[in-house]
Parts: structure tokens; C-alpha cells; sequence
């Protein structure tokens, strides 16, 4: 997939910056945060460390014209983003690189040691994996007072999972999730306890 391909699946994004006051357009800032983040960058000052060691590489796409962008530029527009339609953005990208042969998906659910919700406690998300590409196809967070029963049907209903075998641990071995995987032309494997 070539960077111009990359960046049009983000192309419903609208730049929350004012038009005349823009240095570092919003697609080659989309380009160098992907980019550096699929490299193992962390935080936007590795963002932008990556970027200037590889910026000939992301004028192979797109001009770069005044080169990369501040740390704290990168932090600023990427807050101004509708953070649901960024997601969903996020969600169709993803869903592209995927092939079309069916896969396992397991739904699974992490609490982030470091990162924290509102209010102090641990986030909390719901994933799904494509495991024979290795790929997350998409995520959900867990709301605070919920838990994951809450957070997995709508994991589901974002996702493509004609012909899948969906695997959940004992946790969301639900009659309602087992319906909406079938509704969604999945398979389920639930782990029961007893």
C-alpha cells in the first residue's frame, strides 16, 4: 500500500486548524504518525525524532515541503481530531490491509498498566486479533462502572467477520454475543468455566 493510499483512507478528517495558518498540511502529518507509530514509535518527540531520520523516505510520497513538524504541533492537531471518526478512519485502514480468507479473531480483554481513564482508574479495552495475520482489526474501550459484556457487541458490530471463527474467553460467553457473531455470518468457539 503506497503512503497516498495510506493517507486517503484518513481523507474525511477535517483539519481543525485554521486554513491560512497551516505549515505541515494534514495528510503528511497523518503519513509521519502512522508511519513512525507502525515503526515502534511511542510518544509524538519519537514522532518526530523518526521522521527526521527517515524524512527522504516520506518525501517518497508526499513534499514535506518545510520538513517535520514540532513534538508539541504533532500533540496539538492530533487532539484537535474528532477522535470517533479518526477511529473509524482508523477501523477502514486496518479492515483494507486485511485478506479477504477467513481468520480466528479473538476478543480479548487488557487493562493498561501505565495509561489511565478519567478519574484515575486503569483503562481497560477490548480487542480483537486476527491471528493468522497478526493484526488488531479493532479495538473498544471498557467503560469505567461496565465491563467487558458491555464493551464486546459494540467491538463486534464494527467488524467484518464473514466466515471467522470468533474465539471470547469464559467472560463474554453471553447468548446475545454468540447471536451477533452469527448475525455478523461468523462462527463462535466460548470458553466455559464449569
Amino acid at each position: 500500500m503506497s503512503g497516498k493510499a495510506l493517507v486517503e483512507h484518513f481523507s474525511a478528517l477535517e483539519d481543525p486548524r485554521q486554513s491560512w495558518k497551516v505549515v505541515y498540511p494534514l495528510p503528511e502529518i497523518m503519513l509521519l504518525v502512522l508511519c513512525a507509530t507502525l515503526a515502534s514509535a511511542e510518544d509524538f518527540v519519537e514522532i518526530r525524532r523518526w521522521g527526521r531520520e527517515k524524512l527522504e523516505f516520506l518525501r517518497t510520497m508526499l513534499p514535506f515541503r518545510h520538513g517535520i513538524p514540532s513534538h508539541d504541533t504533532l500533540n496539538d492537531v492530533l487532539n484537535a481530531l474528532d477522535p470517533g471518526l479518526f477511529s473509524a478512519c482508523f477501523a477502514a485502514w486496518v479492515e483494507a490491509l486485511r485478506e479477504t480468507e477467513p481468520d480466528i479473531v479473538a476478543i480479548d480483554g487488557k487493562s493498561s498498566r501505565r495509561a489511565r481513564a478519567k478519574g484515575g482508574h486503569p483503562l481497560h479495552v477490548v480487542s480483537a486479533w486476527a491471528t493468522r495475520q497478526r493484526l488488531v482489526l479493532g479495538q473498544e474501550a471498557v467503560g469505567e462502572k461496565a465491563n467487558e459484556i458491555v464493551a464486546i457487541p459494540l467491538l463486534l458490530e464494527r467488524l467484518q467477520l464473514t466466515g471467522a471463527l470468533v474465539t471470547i474467553d469464559a467472560m463474554g460467553t453471553q447468548t446475545a454475543i454468540a447471536q451477533t457473531i452469527l448475525d455478523k455470518g461468523a462462527d463462535y468457539l466460548l470458553a466455559l468455566k464449569h
